[in-house]
């Protein structure tokens, strides 16, 4: 994970909540604003230094899921958009081009955020947002439970290995009997650490680290780009562009 000096993590959260936002909100055959919103991850990534290099690459795995939503949109819409140099494009290739870019883009702020900030400050910062305590606490605690759940599954597994005599297909029943091994197994284990955590003064709430608290920097960085992406949702700099190029 790598750590920001620039902001800290209810700063992030809340100026990634509202990327996403913009990024949803652009209607579907304006896929140019699209494009000016990628300033975001790549700034942000380079200045985090996280690297934007790192960001792209791990955003691809979300590629095929996207293409398939919006596959069949250009034969499905085939009124005509606008013709550039003799070439038809149609507003179903215009939504899977949005579909596109609003999947990656999602997709990178999304990783920006869990790669500064780890995916349990991203939890314990919804409080400082004003979400009440009990639902950050309870989803803090449903990602813990998951980890929990895994881990258990990676010990029976090995477990099953180890007896198998290098066994690799096993029928419905034994694989019904696993999992029901497996949920008795973490829930037991569950309640283990909830004792565990009464006993250490745990009354419902998690407390919060000090790294939340909102400091000059945080502001900063929330309300310049929070102005930076209002901008570029509601303005339009392809028509500079277009105004600027046609004077030249």
């Amino acid at each position: 994970m790598a750590g920001s000096a620039f902001t800290a993590a209810p700063a992030m959260l809340l100026v990634t909540i509202i990327y996403l936002v913009a990024v949803l909100t652009i209607p579907i055959f304006q896929p140019q604003k699209l494009i000016w919103l990628g300033a975001y991850p790549i700034m942000a990534s380079e200045i985090t230094g996280i690297g934007f290099l790192k960001v792209l690459l791990r955003s691809l795995w979300i590629l095929p899921l996207v293409v398939v939503i919006g596959i069949f949109n250009p034969i499905l819409d085939t009124e005509t958009a606008f013709v550039y140099q003799g070439m038809v494009i149609s507003k179903g290739w215009l939504s899977l081009v949005s579909i596109i870019l609003r999947g990656l883009l999602s997709f990178q702020a999304l990783i920006i955020l869990i790669m500064n900030t780890g995916l349990i400050n991203v939890f314990n910062s919804f409080s400082r947002l004003g979400i009440p305590s009990i639902l950050t606490t309870q989803m803090l605690l449903t990602y813990r439970y998951i980890i929990i759940i895994a881990g258990e599954a990676i010990v029976m597994k090995r477990a099953r290995e180890a007896r198998g005599y290098g066994r690799s297909n096993y029928p419905i029943k034994e694989w019904a009997r696993f999992v029901g091994l497996l949920m008795i197994r973490s829930t037991n284990r569950a309640k283990r650490i909830h004792q565990a955590m009464k006993a250490r003064g745990f009354e419902g709430v998690l407390p919060l680290g000090s790294h939340l608290k909102w400091t000059i920097s945080s502001w900063l960085w929330a309300i310049g780009w929070v102005a930076a992406i209002a901008f570029l949702r509601f303005y339009d700099l392809s028509r500079l562009f277009l105004q600027f190029s046609h004077r030249m």
